[in-house]
């Protein structure tokens, strides 16, 4: 059985600045929380880390993120030369900027720098491929990704721009009857306009040694649930394209639309349960640009998007019982269905010790089963049903900090992986 890997990740906090655009106090406005972390996987070996999160900086509704990362020495081959690499990174963001003289113009940005020992990188992402033929390289990476986003006058966003929720027990107040209204008449509707840069090293790619990318990303979201953090009924749905003119040194063009679609219903209780959630979540994409008749060198087609871009799954988002980018292609279809039930039972309330020693708020437990199905083909076309990957999995996950955090262990037939990460895996 394939060796299972194990990611630990508070410095996946990186993702909250990204993409978490609904505020929730993590404590009072102004306030530092500075967290130690630790995590290891195949990739990086052990890594240890200090991040800091800063919420109300200039003004009430954003969040500063900032992290830095060093690991052990890891033993790994360069262009068939012994070598000692070791694994760091530094990562800084701040977002939910209110545009002056704007109610509802909201700017964010985060950046990347990482330098990883062991990378994994599937060149051959086709689902006939073999997970032995893998690129094993070191390499630098590095991030950045501006984000201007307009919350439409319409609906919840016509009076709360700011998305602002007062919470109890991990669960949203006053919104009794939100969720699965008319569409665009009620619930949140923004606009947004991202750039973004790439550039990947690949120490062990002879053909290829940096991959560079930059562009632009245009979206529509629409969230008519209840609780975006930890929605119990409702829908919601995001349509996005991705373009790379291929300008300046950019290795090509490349583009790729996008359309998520999530439905969550609220089930009857159990004895043992407060909430119970049966949430489904469909993702589909395409690249017009890809050319699979064309190389521009082996195991790269003409206009495909970057490796860790486009249509891809495995890791711990979609396909969480596969290494991260297993699959790649032109095409891509994927779903899940999650059964969600949040536990009555928590030590961290109950518990005088724990609750009084507790660094945060640990306000509820949940425990999850889930299936997921995908695949990626040259183009949109019946494979992507019949070539169809699965794997199962249960995850165990907390709302820490106001915040869910999650473990996942997921089986599919090359093995299985683990992963902890934060927020529910349909928000990315």
């Amino acid at each position: 059985m394939k060796k299972t890997s194990l990611i630990i990740a508070l410095t996946s906090y990186i993702l909250l600045a990204q993409e978490n655009d609904n505020t929730i106090d993590i404590e009072k406005s102004g306030e530092w929380i500075i967290l130690p972390y630790a995590f290891v996987s195949d990739s990086t070996g052990v890594v240890g880390g200090v991040g800091t999160i800063a919420q109300g900086l200039l003004q009430d509704n954003t969040t500063l993120v900032s992290s830095i990362m060093y690991g052990s020495e890891e033993d790994v081959v360069t262009n068939g030369v012994d070598t000692k690499e070791n694994f760091s990174g530094a990562f800084l963001s701040f977002s939910n900027l209110k545009i002056p003289y704007t109610d509802r113009l909201f700017f964010s940005f985060w950046g990347l720098n990482k330098s990883t020992p062991k990378g994994r990188y599937y060149k051959d992402g086709s689902m006939n491929s073999q997970e032995k033929n893998v690129l094993i390289s070191s390499g630098e990476v590095n991030y950045l990704s501006t984000k201007l986003r307009y919350v439409l006058p319409i609906g919840d966003g016509l009076e709360n721009p700011n998305g602002r929720f007062n919470l109890k027990d991990g669960f949203a107040l006053g919104r009794e009857g939100k969720g699965n209204g008319e569409v665009f008449t009620t619930g949140e509707t923004t606009l947004g306009i991202e750039s973004f840069y790439i550039s990947q090293e690949y120490d062990n790619w002879r053909e290829l040694q940096e991959w560079k990318s930059s562009g632009f990303r245009v979206f529509m979201e629409h969230d008519n649930t209840d609780f975006k953090v930890n929605p119990s009924r409702g829908y919601s749905f995001l349509l996005k394209y991705s373009n790379d003119s291929g300008s300046g040194d950019n290795l090509q063009s490349w583009d790729f639309l996008e359309f998520k679609y999530n439905k969550y219903f609220e089930l009857d209780n159990f004895s043992f349960s407060k909430q119970d959630i049966l949430a489904f979540s469909t993702w589909t994409g395409y690249s017009f640009s890809w050319d699979n008749d064309s190389e521009i060198m082996p195991y790269v087609a003409s206009n495909r998007p970057p490796l860790d871009e486009g249509g891809r799954l495995g890791g711990m988002f979609k396909m969480r019982g596969y290494d991260s980018n297993r699959f790649s292609g032109k095409a891509v279809l994927y779903g899940t269905a999650e059964y969600r039930s949040t536990l009555k039972y928590n030590p961290f309330q109950s518990e005088k010790f724990l609750k009084d020693n507790s660094p945060i708020a640990i306000d509820w437990f949940q425990i999850v089963g889930f299936v997921e199905a995908g695949a990626v083909s040259d183009d949109y076309d019946a494979n992507l049903i019949s070539d169809m990957k699965f794997d199962v999995g249960l995850s165990l996950r907390v709302m820490a900090a106001e915040l869910p955090v999650r473990f996942d262990v997921a089986y599919g037939d090359e093995g299985v992986n683990m992963w902890v990460m934060i927020k529910h895996p349909f928000d990315f």
